[in-house]
């Protein structure tokens, strides 16, 4: 299978509209080729913001294959997901015949149902790509929907299942064999040279005629001064803070008027970015351009400063875990922290909804964040952390680094245990400190909008 399959003149309009992906392009030439046969199963896989949706429907678009995607964060359930499927299907078989325009009845409870309804649809097709685009963050999704998902094409002549993740498992599909297309992170170089595409203008109005300064060379001047300040950018925010292209690009944008407000003033020049830098220096150093926020910033400062530690965002929800190991018993872990269990509902005046009974109880407990703080291991509030934690813990992040911080300040502290000689051995026993308090520990949930009512025991 040669990797010269895609057509020069289309290879050049995608690279073009899609820089920095060639790489990828032409392995997807080569496996959905539209005269050649297709295997059963795909998988493009990498972060997010790197191209992966994108890029396969403009190339199905122009190489004009019969497909359909089907957006698998927009399904609630399963079985939304797959009706949702069904239809889209039926949609895209049906887009070139007038005389079936009846309504397909789409009833569709479980993978096997599917089958008989792409059979039925896709009889006639020679070919045709069904792509579940974030197929890996499906609500509700059973561990044997991947699997089933991707033995679809071995039922079903001509079709091919294109599954669409950020970070699959290893086996994830239960089966060898599955051509996997990588789309890694821009590096330093492609982002640059991706934003730098289409520079902003430096001057919003027109400048005076007499000045003698026209659109061609604004257009110069900005083609100019934009990739150095997308550099300096990169250098100074997004390399470590920015998660990706797109976070990129919108800080660029948002520094941008205020970096060439010396310009327009008439303080520096459009070719003197090496002392605009160093005069604008300040933007390049404030952290909250990184936040995004409805509210606008007062522009009175408070006199009154607030006295206290602000920790980092990754170190208060480890602060939190840490808390949370400390004051709930290690065998409710599995009630509160497995997103597979079915929690006990609460009801007003303790106990749970479930306790049958209406005589009021005899022993009366006291509550747990009174006690003294319990010793955990570094195992367990690892895991904790794993499973609070609203999204993916980034690769760049350095834990123990966070876990060194909170020992410096005494809000995490060692305990006796196996490994007590060294502080980061798996034996050894820590927990919170004094000043880990119950109204610290909410302050903490609440700057982080993180509930943590619904996981302390009771």
């Amino acid at each position: 299978m040669g990797l010269s399959q895609l057509p020069d003149e289309l290879l050049l309009t995608l690279t073009d509209a899609w820089p920095c992906r060639e790489q990828q392009l032409r392995p997807l030439s080569a496996l959905l080729h539209p005269t050649r046969p297709s295997p059963s199963t795909i998988v493009a896989y990498g972060p997010h913001a790197t191209g992966k949706s994108s890029i396969v429907n403009a190339y199905l678009e122009a190489e004009g294959l019969k497909h359909a995607i089907i957006p698998c964060r927009e399904c609630v359930t399963g079985r939304h997901l797959l009706e949702r499927t069904v239809a889209a299907v039926h949609s895209a078989t049906q887009a070139d015949v007038s005389d079936e325009t009846n309504g397909y009845t789409g009833r569709c409870e479980n993978i096997s149902a599917l089958a008989v309804h792409l059979q039925r649809l896709l009889g006639k097709q020679d070919k045709f790509i069904l792509v579940l685009d974030g197929i890996d963050r499906q609500r509700e999704a059973s561990p044997t929907l991947l699997p089933a998902l991707a033995r679809l094409g071995e039922m079903i002549p001509g079709l091919t299942t294109l599954l669409v993740v950020q970070h699959p498992l290893p086996r994830f599909l239960h089966q060898t064999g599955v051509p996997h297309v990588h789309f890694p992170p821009y590096t330093r170089n492609q982002s640059i040279h991706i934003v730098s595409r289409k520079p902003a203008d430096i001057f919003l109005e027109s400048p005076p005629e007499e000045l003698d300064y026209d659109e061609e060379v604004h257009d110069e001047d900005k083609a100019w001064l934009w990739p150095r300040f997308c550099a300096a950018v990169w250098d100074s925010l997004a390399q470590n803070a920015a998660r990706d292209l797109l976070a990129f690009r919108d800080v660029c944008h948002k520094l941008w008027r205020p970096f060439v407000a010396p310009i327009v003033k008439g303080d520096f020049g459009t070719r003197d970015f090496s002392r605009l830098l160093v005069a604008q220096r300040r933007l390049f150093q404030d952290e909250s351009v990184l936040l995004d926020s409805i509210i606008s910033q007062p522009t009175v400062t408070p006199q009154v400063k607030h006295q206290g530690h602000e920790l980092p965002y990754y170190a208060k929800w480890l602060l939190v875990a840490a808390y949370l190991a400390s004051f709930n018993p290690a065998k409710l872990d599995a009630l509160y922290f497995m997103k597979s269990t079915e929690r006990k509902r609460r009801k007003k005046g303790g106990g749970t909804a479930r306790s049958g009974g209406g005589r009021p109880s005899q022993n009366r407990k006291i509550p747990r964040h009174l006690l003294a703080a319990s010793a955990f291991t570094l195992d367990r509030v690892l895991s904790i952390l794993h499973a609070i934690l609203p999204h993916d813990l980034r690769s760049t992040i350095d834990v123990y680094t966070q876990i060194a911080t909170l020992t410096g300040l005494r809000l995490l502290v060692r305990s006796s245990g196996i490994g007590s000689g060294d502080p980061l051995e798996p034996g050894g026993k820590w927990k919170t400190g004094p000043a880990v308090s119950w109204e610290y520990a909410q302050s903490l949930a609440r700057s982080l909008d993180f509930g943590l009512l619904d996981y302390v025991a009771e």
